[in-house]
């Protein structure tokens, strides 16, 4: 997978203004740029007019990932070696992914943690932990500590 990635830039160019080869091209860098997790829980399924349309599962990834847009776009254009990506459009569809963090997760893992409330940041750090119990003891923790930290900011 690394050397396709490596070699989209190239591909781009030899294939000067291919629609096709723009909308695959967008396609796998956005599984490269946004990591396997992430890609799990958000698909990109179609590229045109310089927009990504992406699918997300829940509409809790989608208000999460809102504020990752822009770095999003810039990882994908540097991945595809050229600026293609202007926009990243977020679309909600629950058949999208069987992978998803779930609030029942945390319940079943003794926590009561509501993950609409987590950063962004956090769910996708935390989302590459295969272990649900293991990932929610790490969702809990840094919840914890950023309580801590604003509790002792005021």
């Amino acid at each position: 997978m690394d050397r396709l990635i490596k070699s989209l830039p190239v591909i781009l160019k030899a294939a000067e203004n291919s629609d096709e080869v723009a909308e695959a091209a967008c396609i796998a860098a956005w599984k490269f740029a946004a990591g396997q997790t992430l890609a799990n829980h958000a698909v990109a399924v179609k590229f045109f007019d310089g927009k990504l349309l992406v699918v997300v599962a829940e509409t809790l990834w989608q208000k999460q990932l809102q504020s990752l847009l822009g770095q999003l776009i810039f990882r994908m254009n540097s991945v595809l070696g050229q600026h293609l990506v202007n926009q990243i459009e977020l679309r909600v569809d629950s058949r999208a992914s069987a992978k998803s963090l779930r609030l029942q997760d945390a319940k079943n893992a003794g926590h009561e943690m509501c993950l609409d409330q987590v950063p962004a940041e956090l769910l996708i750090a935390g989302s590459e932990i295969i272990d649900a119990d293991l990932r929610q003891a790490f969702l809990g923790a840094a919840m914890s500590c950023l309580k801590r930290l604003q509790r002792s900011e005021n």
